[in-house]
């Protein structure tokens, strides 16, 4: 499964203004700080002001804050209001891959993959990303696993 940009973008721009709770944030402050381009992040404040995750507020002295805690955005719920669809294989969704028996057995593992995937997604919260630092690569011989138990 691959996420895609806008949804990568849209957990960044949330890490960052979760970081500044006691100020506005500006699009063109996000895309310098991650240097994406701020048409992008333009998009990505819009999606997000939409479905509710930032509050925004235009002119002199405006721009977006988290509409709620950290605590209380989930990761599983931002990504399900971000993404456009989860069809890990083309055509399972609309059923055409159903044709022959034994494609429903693949149907069945995939859309497993996925269930268990967004779970995990739904195990954390903004703010668990905030309290905790995660290795952006593995140490030298040494696996790491992000995940809580």
């Amino acid at each position: 499964m691959r996420l895609t940009t806008m949804t990568d973008y849209a957990l960044r721009l949330l890490i960052y203004v979760a970081r500044h709770p006691e100020r506005m944030c500006t699009n063109s402050e996000i895309a310098q700080a991650y240097g994406i381009s701020r048409a992008h992040i333009v998009k990505v404040t819009h999606k997000l002001s939409r479905q509710g995750w930032i509050a925004t507020m235009r002119g002199r002295g405006g721009g977006m804050q988290l509409s709620s805690g950290p605590g209380s955005i989930n990761l599983g719920d931002v990504v399900r209001s971000v993404e456009p669809d989860f069809d890990l294989v083309a055509g399972l969704a609309d059923g055409s891959a159903r044709k022959f028996a034994s494609d429903e057995h693949l149907c069945c593992v995939m859309d497993g993959a996925r269930r268990r995937f967004l779970q995990h997604l739904e195990g954390y919260t903004l703010a668990d990303l905030l309290a905790r630092a995660f290795p952006a690569a593995p140490h030298a011989g040494v696996a790491v696993d992000p995940v809580r138990n």
